[in-house]
């Protein structure tokens, strides 16, 4: 049983363990994203009930969400949606009352990844590249599907070939030279570290993806993101003198790139969904040691085992580029450094661009 106690004050009940409880007499409240409770995705209007009736429920709750009422806000256990206060927290008056623990009833990773991509299913669109990560999910959401690379790009090549197998609604995107050159001048305004190449060339990428999502229509976009650090998908985890002290790094500075991936989402009226960062995955994928995670020389071997029986074991087994090599905004961001006087120092154009954007 969990206790959580909300300091007294109007607009709010004294303890959270009440089963019964008037949060106000005329509620007013702002939820972006959404919310589940046990494996079912709550309403708007079932929300509302929860506060009113149940409020201790809140705690317990899963979802991706930033949910304000009266005096007090909540946010996602992994701060998934952005929001002012600490991920996995109800704050009341301005000061923290309750933490928030989702506790679903344990899985195989399986079931978790199905559980976790059906609950995000009900709209929305899925960031793809024919990778195996963005595959499972288009596999399991049916959602249409949108993927990023200029003219002749291996990923553009990879997300048509994966979407004719799969019978997949692919939309493809193919920004030019100009448009990634004011994709960059866009993100370095908003991401946390404006300066850093792979950060910017990640950044540019995805927002040509919610571009495509807010043009049209959608505001949830389901994307791969959690995968490699979970399950151990990059390079550098084949020669890693400590895989499971280095996974373990990579997943505690996940909470950063979240930062980014979402402030870029932000700017065209979208936010990125990520079922591999669900307490059931995460859970799952934490109790696999991290020698089946790399084995054998193939990466991510539990995740690929799980596609195989979701995917065509083509997509599932096949390598692929990281997005910022494989939809060429890499190669093209440094043609722009060229361009534009630094050489190689792709850094200093960054950094000229950012303070443009900054007003420095």
């Amino acid at each position: 049983m969990i206790l959580i106690r909300f300091f007294e004050g109007a607009g709010y009940c004294g303890s959270l363990m009440a089963t019964t409880c008037r949060i106000t007499d005329e509620l007013t409240m702002n939820l972006k994203g959404w919310i589940e409770r046990d494996g079912v995705r709550l309403s708007p209007a079932d929300v509302e009930r929860m506060l009113r009736e149940e409020p201790a429920a809140l705690a317990r709750c899963g979802g991706e969400f930033l949910l304000e009422w009266d005096d007090c806000i909540a946010r996602d256990t992994f701060g998934i949606m952005p929001g002012q206060i600490a991920p996995g927290t109800i704050c009341c008056g301005g000061r923290e009352a309750a933490r928030i623990a989702p506790d679903p009833p344990p899985c195989g990773l399986e079931e978790a990844i199905v559980t976790a991509v059906g609950l995000r299913s009900n709209e929305g669109a899925v960031a793809f590249s024919g990778g195996v990560d963005s595959a499972l999910i288009a596999g399991l959401a049916d959602l249409p599907c949108v993927a990023v690379g200029l003219r002749g790009s291996h990923d553009i090549a990879r997300a048509a070939a994966a979407a004719r197998m799969m019978g997949l609604d692919l939309a493809i995107v193919t920004p030019t030279e100009e448009e990634v050159a004011e994709a960059l001048r866009e993100v370095v305004r908003v991401i946390p570290d404006p300066t850093n190449p792979i950060d910017a060339s990640i950044a540019a990428t995805l927002s040509f993806v919610a571009a495509w999502a807010g043009e049209n229509g959608h505001t949830r976009i389901l994307a791969g993101q959690g995968a490699d650090e979970l399950f151990g998908g990059y390079a550098r985890y084949l020669s890693s003198p400590d895989l499971a002290a280095e996974l373990e790094r990579d997943v505690m500075d996940h909470g950063r790139q979240r930062a980014r991936d979402q402030a870029v989402a932000a700017l065209h009226g979208a936010y990125f969904s990520m079922p591999y960062i669900d307490t059931r995955v995460v859970r799952a994928a934490r109790a696999i040691p991290a020698g089946e995670k790399v084995r054998g020389g193939v990466r991510k071997h539990p995740l690929r085992t799980v596609a195989e029986r979701h995917i065509p074991a083509e997509i599932a087994r096949a390598e692929k580029k990281a997005m910022q090599y494989g939809s060429g905004i890499w190669r093209t961001m440094h043609q722009l450094t060229r361009q534009n006087g630094y050489k190689k120092s792709v850094q200093g154009y960054l950094t000229e661009i950012s303070r443009a954007e900054h007003g420095n």
